[in-house]
């Protein structure tokens, strides 16, 4: 366990230092010892890791003590593919039923799928969803209708779309964000 955790953060420092425009002027150092405080996150993000997130600190939370993580793989992660929305949509289909919904892998992983917001905030650390793309958090009024939002990249823009929240897709995933 000890090895596999420090695995994990060497892997999670190699990717800050080497991304260090996603989090202009936080410190390795500080990120490692709010981990190192908090065991909950670390499983988290060896979730988000495994599942090819690829997980970074993108910024900090409004307390500037706490780290934000997102999912920072070019393409939406391929562990959390062929999702549809939530449990009620996938409860909903008759047949071809989805293995489990980016609302109920986000929650058992403890991460939040992206606001519509955050996923272009992302968007302007890199370009992500190229070839893919991914679940954000729904609107209750568009979610009671059927509907669900996605999110993707072509073209050099960010584009949000709706489909009934029951479809699912080989290249449609989502990507999370935990606060730490």
């Amino acid at each position: 366990m000890a090895r596999e955790r420090e695995e994990l953060l060497q892997a999670l420092e190699a990717r800050f230092e080497k991304n260090m425009h996603r989090h202009a002027g936080i410190a390795w150092t500080d990120v490692r010892a709010a981990l190192e405080d908090n065991r909950d996150a670390l499983g988290t993000l060896q979730e988000m890791e495994a599942t090819g997130g690829e997980p970074d600190v993108i910024g900090t939370a409004k307390d500037p003590a706490r780290f934000v993580f997102c999912d920072c793989s070019p393409q939406s992660p391929a562990g959390r593919r062929s999702t549809c929305y939530d449990a009620e949509a996938r409860a909903s289909r008759k047949e071809n039923k989805p293995r489990s919904s980016a609302v109920e892998m986000a929650a058992a992983m403890g991460i939040e799928l992206l606001t519509e917001e955050q996923y272009r905030e992302l968007q302007k650390l890199g370009e992500f969803d190229t070839k893919t793309s991914s679940w954000i958090h729904t609107p209750a009024d568009v979610r009671a209708l059927g509907g669900a939002l996605f999110c993707d990249r072509r073209y050099g823009k960010v584009f949000v779309y709706h489909n009934g929240a029951e479809s699912y897709y080989a290249a449609r995933g989502f990507r999370g964000l935990l606060r730490v």
